[in-house]
């Protein structure tokens, strides 16, 4: 039970006056907040490894890729090659970034003992949750938003539909924040959450359809795309842009936030359980 939560429960049981209770929704607000900033704090410091150098890989990404393929791939009708390829580089840059943070962030604290700090004040399972998700949407959009404003000297942007690039961009870093306390709570050295991050994200996130459209592929591997839930968070934003996609954007905001949600439930359940913290 958290700060705040204890304070209104006694409120409740001894009839102690209304501030008491202001009080301790106060408490429990500083608490929340002074852990996220602790957890933005911590990328921020080190930003050059953080921002610099995860925008500094997408440019050379589209430098080469842009370089070879622009005359030869229209992925879209109407749109050319390098166009396509940033709002993709965006996303990429938004999701890796997003799961990095929350996931170091916790096997870092386990492995040099610091998490006991964070275990023992009286966090609520959905405060730890909420500062170290939001912390990872932080440094995702920081990234993705660098990524974007360099980018954009090698092609003019449209935005066609930028409200659904905002929420495919804020649903998708929040759901590689969950799976990155997922991967961080369950991992007990580096190598274990490397492996998670090179056999799991990296795979679903270079499948996706950053560099190419899925019409493109053999019909079996159009089919393998579809069941990639990362595909439909890089459909929906690059829809944002072209206000063209592989599939439709209702279809794909269906699928990104069921996918959320079960990530996010899985996480407060491990949180709430102490799972691999309180051991």
């Amino acid at each position: 039970m958290s700060s705040g939560e204890a304070g209104l429960a006694r409120v409740q049981a001894e009839g102690l006056p209304r501030p008491v209770a202001v009080i301790a929704e106060s408490s429990a607000v500083v608490a929340f907040r002074t852990l996220l900033l602790k957890e933005m704090l911590r990328f921020w410091k080190v930003s050059f490894q953080t921002i610099a150098a995860p925008v500094l890989t997408s440019v050379l990404y589209l430098l080469v890729f842009g370089h070879v393929l622009e005359k030869h791939v229209e992925a879209l009708p109407g749109v050319n090659y390098t166009s396509f390829l940033i709002p993709g580089l965006v996303m990429m840059s938004v999701l890796q970034n997003a799961f990095a943070n929350s996931s170091s962030s916790l096997i870092q604290s386990k492995i040099m003992g610091s998490l006991i700090f964070v275990l023992l004040p009286p966090f609520s399972h959905w405060q730890l949750f909420g500062a170290y998700v939001l912390a990872a949407v932080v440094r995702g959009a920081v990234v993705g938003a660098g990524v974007f404003l360099i980018t954009v000297w090698f092609a003019p942007p449209t935005f066609s539909a930028p409200l659904w690039s905002l929420v495919f961009a804020v649903l998708g870093a929040a759901l590689l924040g969950s799976l990155g306390l997922i991967a961080g709570i369950w991992a007990d050295k580096f190598d274990q959450l490397a492996a998670f991050q090179n056999f799991i994200v990296m795979p679903a996130t270079f499948l996706s359809g950053v560099f190419y459209s899925v019409h493109g592929l053999p019909p079996f591997w159009q089919a393998v795309s579809h069941f990639n839930p990362f595909f439909y968070m890089i459909d929906g934003f690059r829809y944002g842009f072209f206000a063209q996609s592989d599939v439709n954007p209702w279809i794909s905001l269906a699928v990104v936030v069921a996918a959320f949600l079960a990530t996010a439930a899985a996480a407060l359940g491990l949180l709430a359980r102490g799972f691999k913290l309180r051991q």
